[in-house]
């Protein structure tokens, strides 16, 4: 079995099902053309190769990931420019670096399902990059970026962060280099685990994540992915280079005591600038009180941020996966397992298999 790292590109025409209900010859057509004089050619020009076809889109891989989104952009310019009369073609595109697997002409894997993922969360015209994307563009293609934050889509695991980038417009990349942090944006370090058996670590990784997880669904907030946050796991940290190494605004610093049937979790909302104390908090509380005191730490954030927490996005970060303590500490097990194990070592996969099984044994749905 071939492996490789490659950038993958997801195409698809907005609205292609109601185009071809309304005009299903001129449609095509339209399709055709756009192939023949706009994406083929730029995608040959940039050094890609189109690994399937589907209709109404395509899969493309490059070796470059700047050459992957020079190529992509190149495409929605031509496309706008030629678009005309009613029922233009027009692309949706996402961009992922990922590891893929290789048989005969074909690609899979999970970096080919982020990229269609992202290419569904396009807007219309648009271009979406996953952030290893993002981050290894930046700086070297004049490009501006929008955090669109992160986003839990279909048989991905973790949640997957997504910016949206356009062609940079004169002066613009000028200015983006001594651009200072996002308005808001936060970056959760993973808490401490500060209880006596060492093996505790999954519940303090489990609830760091889980915090992420709520923040990023305060949309006037942009929030740091899991794994960015987490390269500074263990490590003695300067809180004020991590938020300029992220231009973050904010930091999110803890730490978690499991013991029994009790947990303390402490919190400080730090200012990445000044390396001020914004906000700060310690919890004493049984264990089956995790959900409800998850539900404060995420809104005192919000509230010590000076935003407005909008009535579906508390709904959405007070919607959890289960109400049992017993099946979420397993499924936190099971999910350490899986963030730091070895892929394809049995025992490991095992442990998750029977660890989830376990848990919704506790907990049916």
């Amino acid at each position: 079995m071939l492996r490789k790292l490659t950038a993958i590109l997801s195409a698809d025409v907005e609205g292609y099902s109601g185009l071809m209900e309304r005009d299903e010859a001129g449609t095509l057509e339209r399709l055709k053309a756009n192939r023949v004089a706009i994406f083929d050619p730029l995608v040959a020009a940039n050094g890609g190769r189109q690994f399937k076809l589907m209709g109404d889109g395509a899969l493309v891989e490059f070796s470059s990931v700047i050459a992957a989104v020079n190529c992509a952009l190149s495409i929605q310019e031509a496309t706008e420019k030629a678009a005309t009369g009613k029922g233009p073609i027009r692309y949706r595109i996402g961009i992922n670096l990922g590891e893929v697997i290789v048989e005969d002409d074909d690609i899979y894997g999970e970096g080919v399902n982020v990229a269609a993922r992202l290419q569904a969360l396009a807007p219309v015209g648009g271009v979406a990059l996953s952030r290893v994307v993002r981050d290894q563009v930046e700086g070297k293609s004049p490009c501006v970026f929008e955090d669109l934050g992160e986003h839990s889509v279909k048989n991905i695991t973790r949640p997957v962060h997504v910016f949206s980038v356009r062609a940079a417009e004169r002066g613009e990349r000028e200015v983006q280099k001594v651009e200072g942090p996002r308005k808001l944006s936060i970056c959760v370090l993973p808490f401490a685990n500060m209880s006596d058996d060492p093996q505790q670590e999954y519940f303090s990784d489990g609830i760091s994540e889980d915090i992420i997880t709520d923040l990023s669904k305060v949309s006037a907030l942009a929030v740091v992915s899991r794994n960015s946050a987490f390269q500074y796991k263990g490590k003695h940290i300067d809180l004020p280079k991590v938020a300029r190494e992220l231009r973050v605004s904010h930091v999110l610093e803890g730490s978690v005591r499991k013991s029994g049937g009790r947990v303390r979790i402490t919190a400080q909302l730090i200012d990445g600038t000044s390396n001020d104390h914004v906000w700060a908090e310690r919890y004493d509380r049984d264990l089956n009180d995790i959900f409800a005191l998850q539900d404060e730490i995420s809104e005192a954030i919000v509230k010590a941020l000076k935003l407005k927490l909008l009535p579906t996005e508390k709904k959405a970060i007070e919607t959890r996966g289960t109400e049992s303590a017993d099946a979420y500490n397993l499924y936190l097990m099971a999910r350490q397992y899986y963030v730091t194990g070895n892929y394809g070592d049995a025992r490991r996969e095992e442990a998750i298999v029977r660890l989830c099984k376990r848990t919704t044994e506790i907990d049916p749905t």
